[in-house]
């Protein structure tokens, strides 16, 4: 098995290194009939397996060490792209990277988590985990943006904010405090599109917008499965059990009115087809900013206030 898969992928990776021998020998008609059944089948068990996960393999798909992460979108989607760097107020925060860049001929701010590939690079952004000074950087471009106004992206993808003693000493809570009073009150276009995980206020404090997506696999909870499993049961084995009672999954989150829309993946997950993906999610994009014009400052304030006021409601029967 591949050291970057999950146990529920074995049987596929059996059959994709069975295509593979096939095609690397010398092309006829028996090799070429057996390799249009092998993807056949291929596309089957992949339809199969992907249809039935459990909400914890979604989990395991988000944390995917082969997903797009946020470079990997603003490369494909993006021209132009000025990455800007530094709170001015104590340090540059590798694990955010934002800028302005040109989207199918407009100016528009991105803002997102950024995780690294190899352990070097996760080193140098601590894992996708935001110190003070990263949301502070997010604060400063998004307010960049209203003074010009440019509608502003951001790219949900961390395990949570970094909780580290000197995290904590510099304000880790009251950052992403301020980065959900300030968001809130923005006057220009805001889309959130969660492309990973979605952990906690480390996601939150990029996360209020008018229109909040999630690609199909993604996850987003106010804790991991492993952390909420060993504060119930103090076992973290029974992360399975934990997910499950989160409803961290794309379709559960629709369903419960806590996001607008869900971003269907390639067949096998976003990491199967990295460029479709990315089609797909500038798509997205580009409907949505159709969308957001013709719409007042005061109005789009008004409904994104709406919007977060009316989650977590519900009417109890008898």
């Amino acid at each position: 098995m591949s050291r970057n898969a999950q146990a529920f992928e074995e049987p596929i990776l059996e059959v994709q290194a069975a295509l593979e021998g096939l095609k690397a020998q010398p092309e006829n008609p028996r090799t070429t009939k057996e390799i249009q059944k092998l993807e056949q089948k291929l596309a089957k068990l992949q339809r199969d397996i992907y249809a039935n996960l459990t909400d914890w393999q979604r989990c395991l798909v988000a944390r995917h060490p082969n997903r797009p992460y946020t470079r990997d979108y603003v490369e494909q989607l993006f021209v132009d792209f000025e990455e800007l760097h530094g709170d001015r107020r104590f340090a540059d925060d590798p694990a955010i990277m934002a800028g302005f860049a040109r989207f199918r001929g407009q100016t528009v701010a991105i803002i997102g988590h950024q995780k690294g590939r190899d352990m070097k690079a996760k080193l140098y952004r601590n894992f996708g985990m935001p110190r003070p000074e990263g949301y502070r950087k997010a604060m400063r471009i998004m307010q960049l943006a209203e003074k010009f106004r440019r509608p502003i992206i951001c790219m949900i993808d961390t395990p949570g904010a970094y909780p580290g003693i000197d995290a904590e000493e510099r304000g880790q809570a009251e950052a992403i405090a301020y980065n959900l009073w300030a968001m809130a009150r923005l006057k220009v276009p805001i889309a959130v599109i969660v492309i990973g995980e979605g952990g906690s206020g480390g996601a939150l404090a990029l996360g209020v917008g008018d229109h909040i997506a999630m690609l199909e696999n993604s996850v987003y909870s106010v804790i991991s499965p492993e952390g909420c499993a060993s504060i119930l049961w103090k076992d973290a084995s029974q992360m399975e059990q934990a997910a499950e009672a989160l409803h961290l999954t794309s379709r559960k989150l629709l369903k419960l009115g806590l996001i607008d829309s869900i971003i269907e993946e390639p067949l096998g997950g976003a990491h199967q087809d990295p460029v479709e993906m990315a089609k797909r999610v500038g798509d997205h994009i580009a409907a949505w900013l159709q969308d957001s014009f013709g719409v007042s400052d005061s109005e789009r304030v008004a409904l994104r206030y709406q919007k977060f006021r009316a989650m977590g409601i519900y009417s109890e029967v008898g």
